[in-house]
């Protein structure tokens, strides 16, 4: 890759998190673990889900497909950085580059339109709870999930769509561990403007939309719990919603907590290892807080792990 003012480039350097040699086997070997627990944990939640027919209801249905997201958005990124670190080399190539941004975005903004569909389904709940089965039929929350696939698919080929439109004219040196569209469209040459404008676009309606949604929701949940006389009544309508809003909170306490701190210290390596927290820590995070604090799930677990084992002994 040599630099030059009318060569577009084709590779580009992950410089990931650090340069230091000595770093790299506690690197490989912190997130290798992390994101084996991220698929055992979340994969354990889909075949307890998909197994026990007891958990066959909206609110298990989205936790699966939000579970399987979680999968696959840390399969993005993960992956590619235990490999350049293996094989000590930080190259990815322009097409390998678009692709994790397509990926990534996808998944993220997925998980985005899960978190508030979710949000709807215990609204739905808790505030009309005699409707709630009429209301949430499997066929509306299916097209609930598609309609969110569709949006995000969407998004994520108009993001990567407007990357292909960009120029590198010089070596670029990717100060993260992953392709992260804020910062390859920094590192263009070539006027940005409108990949600006769309990505900003895209994070108000998209993301600022879901999140709207979800605060209208617990606010109708917090004013019909506030309703309810017993002590006993408030908590269990409480409990039903705990392990989201717990999920919700560290999603969104998480991103928030990435992008003040890029803008404080105007550190694109801050920045890195704080995003760590919403790309790695929270899909590994989810499974736990549901089979934590959620008695159906736990019950479903021990259930599905009882019977591979009986199942086992009989082979």
């Amino acid at each position: 890759m040599k630099p030059s003012n009318d060569t577009q480039i084709s590779e580009f350097l992950l410089l990931g998190f650090s340069e230091e040699p000595e770093l790299q086997p506690l690197i490989f070997g912190l997130f290798l673990s992390m994101y084996l627990i991220t698929v055992v944990g979340n994969l354990l939640i889909i075949l307890t889900v998909c197994s026990d027919s007891h958990l066959h209801t909206p609110m298990y249905f989205f936790l699966a497909n939000l579970s399987f997201v979680d999968i696959f958005s840390t399969s993005t990124t993960v992956p590619k950085m235990l490999m350049n670190i293996q094989t000590e080399s930080k190259v990815i190539t322009f097409a390998g580059c678009v692709t994790q941004i397509y990926f990534f975005i996808l998944f993220a903004v997925l998980d985005v339109f899960l978190l508030s569909v979710m949000a709807y389904d215990r609204y739905v709940a808790i505030c009309h709870p005699l409707h709630y089965t009429v209301i949430m039929k499997p066929r509306f929350c299916g097209l609930l999930v598609l309609l969110s696939w569709i949006m995000c698919i969407l998004n994520s080929l108009l993001q990567s769509l407007m990357m292909l439109r960009l120029s590198f004219c010089t070596e670029v040196k990717i100060p993260h561990f992953f392709c992260e569209l804020n910062e390859m469209v920094q590192l263009a040459c070539s006027d940005t403007f409108l990949n600006n404008l769309v990505m900003y676009f895209a994070a108000v309606l998209l993301g600022g939309g879901p999140f709207a949604g979800i605060l209208y929701s617990y606010s109708k949940i917090v004013s019909s719990i506030r309703g309810i006389s017993s002590a006993r009544g408030k908590y269990k309508a409480f409990s039903t919603c705990a392990s989201h809003l717990s999920v919700v909170s560290l999603f969104y306490c998480t991103m928030l907590g990435v992008y003040l701190s890029s803008a404080a210290t105007q550190s694109s390596h801050a920045s890195a290892v704080a995003s760590v927290m919403y790309t790695v820590v929270t899909p590994m995070l989810n499974p736990f807080i549901y089979s934590l604090r959620n008695k159906d799930i736990k019950r479903a677990l021990k259930k599905f792990f009882l019977r591979e084992i009986l199942h086992g002994q009989l082979s």
